[in-house]
């Protein structure tokens, strides 16, 4: 399953504003939007789910305002952040705060479009980048590299993560909360306890007979969907185009 868009997350306390930026995306086919934001607490929780590439992120918001997002999240957990305010008083500290880029109520088409294309540019660098993002594990024969894009699902092992490529698997000492940090910008979900899948990887979705969800990746490997998880994996397929429960062939 390949993904052919980038998740867009809109976050505005203002209906009009989060209204006018899905019409102003509209003109970029490559990008979809994940979800709306009115305020900070929404924001947190939506990018734990859904994990967005791009955020335009209003800097006055109820309660958490922007910034504070981000200095809760960590920039470096951040998506490309594009803050979308009234005022311009907030370049600075936007920049500082490593903004992808600045845009000041109200946005013309052609600024817009400026951003957006920069936008493409770096997202398509990324994807490469993160395609060959590489760990090195050890094995019986010495260091073995892989890339992350080659990881179809990852599981825990005692001290240990067990990375699955395929039928063959390495060991690599870490726990699984502490990867997780580490690969889920890169594609990887929770799907239960114990187990990460990458969601690249997943060739369908499928109900047992007492209406457990299962995941099916690409391998043949099928792996159990905990009612926890159920809720965020179906969301981030939905991102997707697809429905839970759905076919994915």
């Amino acid at each position: 399953m390949k993904q052919s868009n980038w998740r867009v997350l809109i976050a505005d306390d203002e209906p009009a504003a989060r209204r006018g930026v899905r019409l102003l995306l509209a003109a970029f086919p490559q990008f979809v939007v994940a979800g709306e934001c009115r305020n900070g607490a929404e924001i947190l929780a939506a990018l734990e789910v859904s994990a967005p590439d791009v955020i335009f992120l209003d800097i006055q918001m109820p309660g958490i305002d922007g910034f504070e997002v981000i200095r809760r999240r960590s920039a470096e957990r951040m998506p490309a952040v594009v803050f979308l305010t009234a005022y311009d008083q907030f370049a600075i500290r936007a920049f500082e705060a490593d903004a992808f880029d600045y845009l000041v109520k109200p946005v013309s088409e052609a600024r817009f479009a400026t951003t957006m294309k920069r936008l493409m540019r770096r997202l398509c660098a990324t994807a490469r980048s993160t395609r060959h993002e590489s760990i090195v594990v050890t094995t019986s024969r010495g260091a073995t590299v892989l890339h992350l894009g080659d990881i179809d699902w990852i599981e825990a092992a005692g001290n240990y993560v067990q990375l699955w490529v395929g039928k063959r698997s390495y060991f690599l000492r870490e726990s699984l909360q502490k990867f997780e940090e580490r690969v889920s910008q890169h594609g990887f979900i929770r799907v239960h306890r114990r187990a990460l899948v990458r969601i690249d990887a997943v060739r369908e979705l499928t109900r047992t007979r007492a209406g457990a969800l299962v995941v099916v990746l690409e391998c043949g490997v099928r792996i159990p969907i905990s009612r926890r998880r159920s809720g965020a994996f179906g969301q981030a397929l939905k991102l997707l185009g697809r429905k839970p429960g759905e076919s994915l062939l």
